[in-house]
């Protein structure tokens, strides 16, 4: 796994691609991660709710992880390890991350998921991670209260943050998200593409895809590279 100032001996990469989890990585019509986890603790309501009014620019993303982590009191960490190896995820996210390591492109998630979620996502797919909000942790059980808040401009700048700890610039990165929480990092990279996603992503996107499988994306990654590259 690489992450920030870990090169682990290697060379540069070219580019780094970053990844949103929530409407980005989860299969089209699924709920949030957030909200997955929520269904299997029954606070499914108060996560989807809080999810929305951030959407709509209502509230903080610290509100919402202050509603969500709630319904993470005394569950067990290897539990919620085990639920999400369930999560429903959008097809093609192989293929994906080895086409972007094959091309000397190192995949990162930047999302405004718990990291319990994209630490999963990183062992279990190849990605490096750049952060996130944190749950706190005693004893092997989660407490229900925040450890690390996170918000869109923090998910912007540890993106920024992990290109330069790989001596990328951040014009030469790209990102592909769907919501509210991408347009910063979208608005700091060279390129960026909405899949899935809402009006005001789409429209802040160089490109727009909307599909069930992350593979229909490589065309358009190889599109933007071709761009940057001449």
């Amino acid at each position: 796994m690489v992450s920030a100032g870990d090169s682990g001996g290697r060379a540069a990469p070219e580019r780094l691609v970053f990844f949103d989890v929530d409407g980005t990585l989860t299969a089209p019509g699924t709920p949030s991660t957030g909200a997955f986890l929520a269904q299997l603790t029954g606070g499914a309501s108060a996560v989807v709710a809080a999810e929305a009014a951030y959407a709509r620019g209502e509230v903080t993303n610290h509100q919402v992880c202050d509603i969500d982590a709630a319904g993470f009191a005394g569950l067990p960490t290897d539990l919620v390890e085990e639920w999400l190896g369930d999560l429903p995820l959008i097809h093609g996210i192989d293929v994906v991350v080895d086409h972007c390591r094959r091309r000397g492109w190192t995949p990162v998630l930047a999302s405004l998921a718990w990291t319990a979620v994209t630490d999963h996502l990183a062992r279990r797919f190849g990605f490096a991670p750049s952060g996130g909000p944190v749950l706190e942790v005693v004893d092997g059980r989660y407490t229900g209260q925040v450890r690390r808040y996170w918000d869109e401009q923090d998910k912007r700048d540890a993106a920024l943050a992990v290109a330069a700890a790989h001596g990328v610039a951040a014009s030469s990165c790209f990102a592909v998200g769907d919501s509210r929480s991408d347009l910063p990092l979208f608005a700091a990279v060279g390129g960026c593409i909405a899949l899935n996603a809402s009006q005001a992503c789409a429209a802040a996107a160089l490109v727009s895809l909307t599909t069930v499988d992350l593979r229909d994306a490589i065309p358009l990654l190889e599109r933007l590279a071709t761009r940057w590259s001449g």
